[in-house]
């Protein structure tokens, strides 16, 4: 009997991580590269290098240091002066609407381009604990 629960218990453990296993990294970036296109080059510009005094750089950036304050701004947007790079912007970054997938993933685009690097993974569970 001890057996059988234990095959079940196993069988369902595997089945559950196989219906429920994040998206590979390599999807998710390429994924989040689409979304910047759509939703942030236009103030970024191309390369992330911002508009100087009015859209700060994603290239190289300190800012992105904090990922949990750059996920808070992604969700909810952002409003006030801040320093990126020992510059100050003081602008409105508007709420872009995506959803907590879509924010992992431009945000995994963003920290492995341009000069950024990290080893960290956004989930989209990560995403989801960030709140407001």
């Amino acid at each position: 009997m001890k057996g059988i629960s234990l095959f079940l218990i196993g069988s369902f453990t595997g089945l559950s991580l196989f219906l429920y296993q994040q998206k590979p990294l390599a999807q998710s970036i390429a994924d989040g590269e689409e979304i910047y296109i759509d939703f942030c080059m236009q103030c970024h510009m191309t390369n992330g290098e911002g508009v100087p005094g009015a859209f700060p750089p994603l290239a190289n950036s300190d800012y992105l240091l904090d990922i949990e304050k750059t996920i808070y701004a992604l969700k909810f947007g952002l409003k006030g002066p801040i320093t990126v790079n020992g510059k100050a912007y003081n602008s409105v970054m508007a709420s872009q609407g995506l959803d907590d997938e879509e924010i992992a993933d431009v945000m995994n685009y963003i920290l492995r381009n341009w000069g950024n690097e990290t080893e960290e993974v956004i989930t989209e569970e990560k995403v989801t604990s960030v709140l407001k």
